[in-house]
Formats: C-alpha cells, structure tokens, sequence
C-alpha cells in the first residue's frame, strides 16, 4: 500500500505545521492536511492510511463519530500519533480525554490543564532502546525542551523517552544543577494491529525548544504550500523515525 498519512493541527502550513509537514514531504510520503481552525471531513478517512498525527489539534474539531472511525482504522492497522502541545492530550482547549481516540492512546491524559512550561532545563533521557529512537546521541548530546504535556503510561504501554526536569542555581561563578523531576516524554504501543504513540512535547516551537536545532547539520524543508523550514538534522531524524514506526513505514537511509 502507498504510504498515506493523514495530518491534523498545528495551526497552519504556513506556521507551525510547516516542520513536520515538511519532513514528510522530504521523506517522499503523501499528506492530506488540516489546520487547527478546520473540522476533519468525513472522505478523509474513507482512505486508507498508514498514519494520523493529531498534534494541536483540538477534539472538539473531530466529530464522535470520526473518532469512532479513526479509532476502527487503527485497528485495522494504521498507525495514530499524537504530538503534544496546548490542544493537544487535555492542555487548554484540547479535551482529549474521555474521547474514543483516548482509549487507543498508549497513555492516560489528565481531566485537567496537564500543561508544563520549563523555564529551567529540561534534558531528553533515553530510558528504553526503540527504533524511533535508534542511532541518536541520547547520552552524548541530549536535546533541550521548552514544555509538555504530563500523562501517565498505559500499564501495558513502553516508555522510551523522559524529560529530565533541572533546577539551575548560581554560585559565585558556578551553576549548580539539580534533578528537580522526571515525566514520560514518549510512549508507545498497539491498539489492534496498529501501533500508537504519544509524544509529550510539541514539534515546532516553543515548546520544542532547543530539540528543532538538533544536531550539527542543517536540514532544509518545505512541503507544497507551506512555509520553507531549516532544521537541525537530529531532530529531523528522530522524527521521521517516529513517524516511520508508528505508521508501520520504511524511511529512507539518508535524512
């Protein structure tokens, strides 16, 4: 089956929708797009699909009924990923929880604002090995986040990354750091025979943060209509491979 991935939110192709848009079109996918503003079409899930990204995209924008149908997809094989963000899990405006897309989900999302802004740093901390996470400097050079969506793991669900939560004090001419706490960044797992994930971070910024200068390499993106994008090459590896297994697809060897 061609590879077809349907993506909802992150306001416009024109803003932030732009990065991860533009990575699929680099990786040669095809994309149907919504923005934020815009309630889902019922003909787009008469298709079928090797992906849907929920990210920012608020679940009053998708009737019960889709999300019945988007549910029926995924288990019959499509992969669902929903990226964090301010409508994205419950945040403000997202209201995910209690929905039937919540049940496929790999987490379980709070009834109330599950909003983290850091003002400190906030490190990224592989805890398990993933293919979404393969063949990346977790240890050597981890990436900066700027915020997130705080939910709990489903009991049967991995998680592969943390966010590293630190309290940064002057002394003199030293910073002392300290752990100040740990949240599961990004969980996995199946609902039928699709597979699910939950990133808790966003895509673009802010809360992306540092993460979207990742790497250092620069990579140039723009998908049809969108906004032109330069990213750094860690991030636009990582994911792609999150995208790629989520969606059950192969990715090309060079980013």
């Amino acid at each position: 089956m061609p590879v077809s991935m349907l993506y909802l939110g992150d306001t416009t192709l024109q803003t932030a929708a732009a990065y991860l848009a533009g990575l699929i079109h680099r990786a040669g996918w095809s994309l149907d797009y919504v923005p934020s503003h815009v309630p889902a079409a019922p003909e787009l899930f008469d298709l079928p699909r090797s992906l849907v990204v929920l990210s920012d995209y608020s679940a009053s924008r998708l009737a019960p009924s889709l999300q019945q149908r988007l549910v029926q997809l995924v288990e019959s094989g499509a992969g669902l990923l929903m990226i964090g963000g301010w409508e994205s899990y419950h945040g403000c405006g997202g209201d995910w929880d209690g929905t039937a897309v919540a049940t496929a989900l790999p987490v379980e999302i709070s009834d109330t604002d599950d909003r983290v802004n850091c003002d400190q740093p906030a490190l990224v901390r592989r805890v398990h090995q993933h293919p979404a996470a393969a063949g990346l400097p977790w240890d050597d050079r981890p990436p900066g986040i700027g915020g997130f969506n705080r939910f709990r793991p489903q009991a049967e669900a991995q998680v592969v990354l943390e966010t590293e939560r630190f309290r940064a004090t002057r002394e003199g001419q030293n910073v002392r750091f300290e752990l100040a706490g740990r949240d599961p960044l990004l969980v996995v797992g199946t609902w039928g025979k699709g597979r699910v994930a939950a990133l808790a971070t966003d895509v673009a910024p802010h809360w992306v943060g540092g993460m979207v200068d990742w790497g250092p390499r620069r990579v140039a993106a723009q998908a049809p209509g969108a906004e032109a994008v330069e990213v750094g090459e860690l991030y636009a590896q990582f994911f792609l491979q999150l995208l790629a297994w989520t969606g059950g697809v192969d990715l090309k060897s060079e980013i």
